[in-house]
């Protein structure tokens, strides 16, 4: 292959060209600023393989996270033209001549397009665990070669909704949208977590009274855990637990 040509998960060979606008910054640079690259791309080509073209054929510096390639890792999570997406599915075709590709929003960049995710997951209530075993039935055994079952909940943290949270773009110190729909989730199923504390974690003037509901969360979220209405039933539960004890000014404020 070529280093004008462009193969995607698809097949085929490039029948078309993007300009891509991709921030870069580096630690210790006195500020950032975009490179433009001219991309050889096909029908299917995703903002990931493209990346990826430009690491290998024109600058092996650029610096960005991946690993599964089908939405379900979170790690590609940027943003391409001022929304918040996966690079992995999202593809060139329909993004213009000239595509801008930037770190997500509302997290400390690293290098290039790579976040600090540490600071993501500091929001997060310490009852919720990133993974955790699974339940099965006594009789049930897992498959060759896996020692034991594990549960994956919807959220795949990438980081998203946070990005695109007009709240969390005006304060650190808000929890935001994943973990506050974490929290709802504990609610629902507590795995043997006292739902006191967890109502006790979402309330408060940096909780779910500080959302907004401007919804951009569920907008953004590609795994359809719809984090707004997560927050809203917070609300609702955080009410009927007589917890609601933020004075409303204080809410308009926020």
């Amino acid at each position: 292959m070529s280093s004008t040509e462009i193969r995607t998960d698809a097949g085929g060979p490039a029948t078309d060209r993007r300009r891509m606008r991709v921030f870069r910054f580096k630690r210790g640079d006195p500020g950032s600023h975009f490179d433009t690259f001219d991309v050889p791309v096909s029908a299917g080509t995703t903002v990931l393989e493209a990346l990826r073209w430009i690491q290998l054929h024109r600058d092996r510096t650029l610096t960005m996270r991946h690993s599964c390639f089908h939405a379900s890792c979170g790690t590609c999570g940027m943003e391409v033209n001022g929304r918040e997406v996966l690079a992995c599915v999202t593809t060139v075709a329909n993004l213009g001549d000239t595509i801008t590709v930037e770190p997500l929003s509302n997290i400390p960049i690293l290098s290039d397009l790579v976040v600090d995710m540490r600071e993501f997951y500091a929001r997060f209530p310490d009852e919720i665990g990133i993974t955790r075993r699974s339940e099965a039935l006594p009789e049930a055994s897992p498959p060759e070669g896996i020692e034991a079952f594990e549960r994956f909940e919807d959220c795949i943290e990438c980081g998203l909704c946070l990005a695109a949270c007009p709240v969390s773009a005006t304060s650190d110190d808000y929890l935001g949208p994943a973990a506050l729909a974490a929290a709802q989730r504990l609610l629902e199923e507590p795995r043997g977590t006292d739902p006191a504390d967890i109502l006790a974690f979402a309330d408060g003037p940096n909780g779910a009274w500080r959302c907004h509901a401007a919804f951009e969360c569920t907008e953004a979220c590609p795994s359809n855990v719809n984090p707004a209405t997560r927050i809203m039933q917070l609300r609702s539960a955080l009410v009927r637990g007589g917890r609601a004890a933020v004075p409303a000014e204080e809410v308009s404020r926020a």
